[in-house]
């Protein structure tokens, strides 16, 4: 159990050099404070704490809990919030984001190096070699100038990273969006805001102190990133180069707090103020797009990926790892053509891979994994696409056979009955060879959320014409119903699946029409008439 100082303190300075974890600070330049998040009774150095050891008016106390509400505090005013639809906001999503995404995310997975210096690396090549990035793991947050760690240290750093720090740097990125010159304005940002974007505001079995030490230590681990850059020219814009910079600046945190009726201290909030570093000059840089001197590479942030992996991070740590790297996979156009290797590489890292083809359990074991992960990311909305040709329905995951499905008790039991006279069984155990034709599959892509997708520019508004009563009536008898839809299906007989890859629709999207739950559009109903051959 932590300890509290109370009102009793004397501030005779005895505590303070005898704490091993530097939890005892001075707040407002005169009153002592424990961080209740840093203190942990001496465990491991001493058998007794030594600031009530040491202290001659017995002012150190066993921390109790605040209960009750907790008052409102003055605070520095942070930057307005992100999300105002409730649903998106842009960010900054230039390669070097991404790549201090994965760095969080996947941690050791990725293939560390030593430099020249005897330094711990990690540097992504772009464009055959032409431009290199580099990334290292630096010292204390409050240095101006960062210092590359020590091998031993720097790993020790990385497996302390949490993949929900992601998150803090995608909101970084969100408020970096927002400046003019992101490299010179700083933004601030509070405990209350981030715990609205992280959804932790609804979660009821933490407590006001455990959300706060959670944020603190997420809030930071962004900025333990250093960057190198070396960028050839690309068309009309200069290289650059960048010596060993923060991708972001923690200014400084301001601690809230409130006193209890023992005179102790007890945290109330946490008030943070970022900066971008310089590399913001040369990737999110409005002015010097303008002027063509510049990148300004911008995304959209969905609020639903923050909530989503802070809920599925501990159990479906692949899945959240696949879904952070779609976020910016996905801007590079619909068709990607995303092997599984691929996907296996960034959920499990490249180690795993390479070791489990020898392991014939290993090989189950994560084969099963991924079809689980496959499936979260499907019921958060990230629909996998599976090619017919190299992912077949044989090799697919069952949850992905069984989309088809009825929910009509009748119909299920058709539906089972055709499958029961089938020559392969959508339950038949997988066929002999599966892992090696995994290993050559590819998904055609995946169908994403209407959040993650970047909002339509707007267009000027036309004149509305008013439909005639005749152009209505003609306009519903053109109009296929899912009956319609059904009924001609079965007499060419498609399966869903099979119309939706000769329609390029997914399956899901079938099922609804079918079902009657929205209308298709007029160019998906001329294409469904000319598929199905429908008069």
């Amino acid at each position: 159990m932590p300890y509290a100082i109370n009102d009793r303190c004397i501030q005779c300075d005895s505590c303070l050099p005898r704490c091993p974890t530097g939890a005892i600070t001075i707040v407002d330049g005169k009153d002592f404070w424990i961080d209740p998040t840093l203190c942990n009774n001496c465990n491991g150095y001493y058998s007794q704490p030594q600031c009530a050891l040491v202290c001659p008016v017995d002012s150190p106390i066993p921390f109790q809990a605040k209960k009750g509400r907790c008052k409102a505090s003055e605070r520095t005013i942070p930057h307005p919030d992100l999300f105002p639809n409730g649903k998106t906001n842009p960010f900054a999503s230039a390669i070097v984001v991404w790549e201090l995404c994965n760095i969080l995310a996947q941690r050791r997975s990725l293939p560390w190096q030593t430099d020249p210096d005897g330094k711990l690396c990690y540097q992504r090549q772009v464009k055959q070699g032409q431009n290199l990035i580099t990334f290292q793991v630096t010292d204390m947050l409050d240095s101006q100038q960062p210092v590359a760690l020590e091998t031993a240290d720097a790993l020790a750093a990385i497996d302390t990273f949490d993949i929900r720090a992601a998150c803090l740097h995608l909101i970084y990125a969100a408020y970096a969006a927002s400046l003019d010159q992101p490299w010179q304005q700083e933004f601030v940002i509070s405990d209350r805001q981030i715990e609205d974007y992280l959804g932790l505001d609804k979660r009821k079995d933490l407590s006001k102190m455990a959300k706060l030490t959670l944020i603190k230590e997420l809030a930071q681990q962004p900025c333990k990133i250093a960057v190198n850059l070396n960028w050839s020219q690309q068309g009309k814009i200069k290289g650059c180069s960048l010596e060993t910079s923060r991708l972001w600046h923690l200014l400084g945190i301001q601690h809230h707090f409130q006193e209890d009726e023992l005179g102790c201290k007890h945290l109330t909030g946490l008030t943070f103020r970022v900066r971008a570093g310089l590399w913001t000059n040369y990737f999110l840089n409005r002015n010097g797009y303008k002027n063509h001197t510049a990148f300004y590479q911008y995304g959209t942030l969905p609020k639903s990926l923050l909530t989503t992996v802070m809920s599925i991070w501990q159990q479906h740590e692949g899945a959240a790892r696949i879904m952070l790297w779609l976020l910016f996979k996905t801007k590079m156009g619909q068709e990607q053509r995303i092997t599984v290797p691929t996907l296996m590489r960034v959920a499990y890292g490249e180690t795993k891979l390479t070791q489990v083809p020898s392991q014939a359990e290993g090989r189950k074991r994560l084969l099963r994994t991924f079809e689980n992960d496959l499936e979260v990311l499907d019921r958060y909305g990230i629909k996998p696409i599976f090619d017919p040709v190299t992912y077949p329905t044989e090799i697919q995951p069952l949850w992905a056979k069984l989309a088809d499905l009825p929910d009509d008790a009748e119909a299920a039991l058709e539906f089972w009955t055709n499958d029961g006279n089938q020559a392969y069984r959508l339950t038949d155990a997988a066929p002999r060879g599966k892992w090696n034709r995994l290993m050559n599959a590819r998904l055609l892509r995946f169908e994403l959320p209407d959040d993650w997708q970047k909002p339509p520019s707007k267009k000027p508004k036309q004149k509305h014409q008013r439909k005639s009563h005749r152009q209505v009536l003609l306009q519903a008898q053109l109009m296929l119903s899912g009956q319609q839809i059904v009924e001609a299906r079965k007499k060419l007989q498609l399966s869903q699946r099979a119309l939706a890859h000769q329609i390029g629709k997914s399956q899901s999207w079938v099922r609804d029409v079918e079902r009657g739950r929205f209308q298709p559009a007029s160019k998906d109903q001329a294409l469904l008439r000319q598929v199905l051959r429908i008069g």
